[in-house]
């Protein structure tokens, strides 16, 4: 039961209550202001002037020679009524009246009572879904949008245009259905938004909202399927129901995988509440009796799972897939939230975007907000690409942890470490540039190194790969050239997201997944990592027999020491180099990419960190590069 109803059950029991005591009391027949005190009283009385009284209990009321009404309250005065007599006063006597119960003590005697109804009202909504009346489990969840407040156009959708235009062809069928009627064309029955998470899809079903001027109804794909089989088919009965009601219209429903699993093979049951939903969907969509004007769009970043039925024409007709934006795209989005807060005109949202290669929409949302917030922590009045830097490595590497106590051993053991990761990445040609190496406690990790890609990448080279691999063993091996094989630390070792664990993930998967090695060639070799449910094989394996299993052992640990040895090679060979970055680590805590290279080459350390802020022209420089997903070593 949820506070509105709560609030509504407490305001007629009081209202009850109330009128029970305004008909039921005593009606007053004195006005209270009449009161007088007992000394008056008596002093009246013994002028004379008191003519007559009822006598109630303790209560007086009376009436004065002039015909003046009293009222007043006396003591245990066992010569009143002698005084009284002796002045001639007409004495009257009434009957004490029963006091009515208070509030208290009618909430007291009702308590239990309405205690019970409460708790039957409760267990009867929730078994009812919270909607539809005593007998409303099958009733719709569906809501209409009414966005007049917040509303969302298609202004404010930004780098995924060709999902706009595929929407907005719908929405431009539904306001002029003559215009593709007239050639014959008919209207879509569904679309389906595919892509990865935060990439604007529940934002372009809210902009569809916004523009298409028809009822829009939208529900998640959670709300079919509650305690009872057969109250979500139920539910797409009444849904699509209140869409013909409201024809032309558009329903949208969120995560839909959530109801449109593929169907097993009857392991779950002959009554399997989400089959028979999913089941109901289908016909809903196109059954026998066909919903004309009702357009269906769903959402969904596991299209992997989805029951083949549902994807067919004439069922979902087109699958619009909201993919990753590129430069131009992350251009545009980051222009639509820098509307919505004060920064200076200086910064260059094209140098930012060309910082963030592989960003979804929310991820450049989350780095405008928390450059505001920052800005607002600092008490500026304006947001400055300085703001912009800082919450770049805020959200990239987490938030500093600067209170952290570390031992000397430990900040120079992780000065080399980093070091290692940065001048193996320095070195190996073809590698993406460094963003930035620091040794600060940042969110989990005692220190990293970031790579930023200059451009948008879609695919990988073996060259680039296997730098990648020996980057990966660069502070593992600077640890052991400077502290010897026994001091190598657990930073380079084990758990998940460490070096090891990533440098062997990645020669797996160029291996089994890939197909770069002359050994196994374009053959794919890897383990079912499916996750088992209803509608795939429990029994699927993958068959690789004992010799080819041993061949992949042997390239896998093939390609991890040719990593090593090169990260071996170019340390050794390099070392020099090394103890200076190591210095200069410990010296500045963090360093650029702009920095490292003048390091190297021309043997130039950093005057002044504190001079080290973006000034107007400097915009291009390697401090000014961001991104919130770069690769990065620890």
């Amino acid at each position: 039961m949820n506070l509105k109803n709560l609030a509504m059950w407490v305001i007629i029991v009081l209202l009850t209550i109330g009128l029970y005591n305004v008909f039921n009391s005593p009606q007053r027949s004195l006005n209270q202001n009449n009161n007088i005190i007992f000394s008056e009283f008596l002093n009246e009385v013994e002028n004379g002037r008191v003519v007559q009284v009822e006598i109630q209990g303790n209560n007086i009321k009376g009436i004065m020679s002039n015909g003046e009404k009293f009222i007043t309250y006396s003591p245990n005065d066992p010569n009143l009524i002698e005084r009284l007599t002796e002045k001639g006063v007409s004495i009257s006597a009434a009957p004490i009246d029963e006091k009515m119960p208070s509030l208290l003590g009618i909430l007291l005697s009702w308590f239990p009572m309405l205690l019970l109804i409460a708790v039957w009202i409760f267990f009867m909504r929730q078994m009812q879904g919270g909607k539809g009346g005593a007998m409303g489990f099958g009733r719709s969840k569906a809501k209409m949008m009414n966005e007049l407040k917040g509303k969302v156009t298609f202004n404010d959708v930004a780098g995924i245009e060709e999902a706009k235009e595929e929407v907005e062809e719908v929405v431009e069928f539904l306001k002029d259905p003559k215009k593709f009627s007239r050639l014959g064309g008919k209207i879509p029955r569904g679309c389906l938004l595919v892509g990865p998470p935060g990439t604007g899809k529940t934002l372009l079903a809210r902009a569809i909202a916004g523009e298409a001027g028809v009822p829009f109804f939208t529900i998640s794909g959670s709300d079919f399927v509650e305690m009872f089989v057969g109250v979500g088919a139920s539910r797409v009965r009444d849904m699509f129901e209140q869409g013909k009601k409201h024809s032309p219209c558009i329903i949208f429903i969120d995560e839909i995988d959530a109801v449109g699993r593929s169907r097993g093979a009857g392991l779950g049951g002959g009554n399997d509440e989400r089959e028979q939903t999913l089941n109901q969907l289908l016909v809903e969509m196109d059954g026998f009796d066909t919903n004309e004007g009702v357009i269906i769009i769903a959402a969904t970043n596991r299209p992997d799972v989805l029951d083949p039925a549902l994807l067919r024409p004439g069922r979902f007709d087109r699958q619009v897939v909201v993919s990753l934006p590129d430069i131009i795209g992350r251009e545009k989005i980051l222009k639509v939230h820098a509307k919505k807060i004060s920064m200076t005109r200086d910064i260059n949202l094209r140098t930012v975007a060309r910082g963030t290669p592989g960003f979804s929409g929310a991820d450049l949302a989350n780095l405008v907000n928390e450059a505001a917030l920052l800005a607002a922590r600092k008490n500026k009045r304006i947001v400055t690409y300085q703001e912009f830097e800082e919450a770049k490595d805020k959200v990239m590497m987490g938030a500093e942890r600067r209170s952290m106590v570390m031992t000397e051993e430990e900040k120079k053991l992780t000065a080399y470490h980093e070091g290692g990761h940065a001048l193996v990445s320095f070195n190996m040609p073809g590698y993406d540039p460094i963003h930035k190496a620091t040794i600060i406690p940042r969110g989990r990790a005692l220190g990293m190194v970031m790579n930023i890609p200059e451009k948008d990448k879609h695919g990988y080279s073996i060259k680039f790969l296997k730098s990648r691999l020996a980057v990966c063993f660069g502070g593992r091996v600077a640890e052991e050239i400077i502290f010897g094989k026994d001091n190598i630390s657990t930073g380079a070792g084990g758990g998940s997201g460490s070096d090891i664990n990533q440098a062997t993930q990645l020669a797996r998967a160029m291996v089994t997944k890939y197909g770069m090695t002359e050994e196994l060639g374009p053959v794919e070799y890897g383990e079912n990592e499916e996750e088992v449910f209803l509608g795939r094989s429990v029994a699927r394996t993958q068959h690789v027999s004992e010799a080819v299993a041993q061949k992949i052992d042997k390239e896998i640990r093939k390609l991890v020491d040719e990593g090593y040895n090169k990260a071996k090679e170019i340390l050794t060979t390099k070392i020099d180099d090394l103890h200076k970055l190591a210095k200069a680590l410990l010296t500045y805590e963090t360093l650029t990419g702009e920095e490292i290279e003048n390091l190297i080459n021309k043997n130039i350390y950093p005057a002044n960190k504190d001079d080290l802020k973006v000034e107007e022209d400097d915009q291009d420089s390697a401090l000014g590069s961001i991104g919130l997903k770069p690769k990065v070593v620890h």
